[in-house]
């Protein structure tokens, strides 16, 4: 399982080569990639400039945030932050299993998987 964070969706609508290959390697693997939503009510505008992001979530799973929503604020209180949208990717990484987690944001997004003890999830810049 991967996960992608808005730095993930914003290198892939600007056409980043590494990014798509990254995702066409996954797909081709059989490994699943989730988003989640709150992600992608981050960085959606539904303009036609985003058909690269529109086919990229096209393979996608996106994962709820009514899911994950109280588990992102504990974790705000807990990690002492209040981007909620970073929780949420925190939280949806280890309930997900995921073993990479793609990010512009590797401060927040390590800090935050910290605090959920989380050690198997590799941060990936993007």
């Amino acid at each position: 399982m991967i996960v992608l964070d808005a730095g993930a969706l914003v290198a892939l609508e600007n056409g980043d080569r590494t990014m798509w290959a990254d995702l066409k390697a996954a797909t081709l693997a059989g490994v699943d990639v989730a988003v989640p939503a709150a992600v992608v009510a981050q960085v959606w505008r539904g303009s036609a400039r985003q058909a690269r992001l529109s086919k990229a979530l096209a393979g996608c799973a996106i994962a709820s945030f009514d899911d994950v929503a109280r588990d992102a604020g504990v974790l705000c209180g807990q990690a002492s932050t209040s981007d909620v949208v970073d929780a949420s990717v925190a939280v949806v990484a280890v309930s997900l299993g995921a073993t990479r987690l793609y990010t512009s944001d590797l401060a927040d997004l390590r800090h935050l998987l910290q605090t959920l003890g989380a050690r198997n999830v590799k941060l990936m810049r993007c």
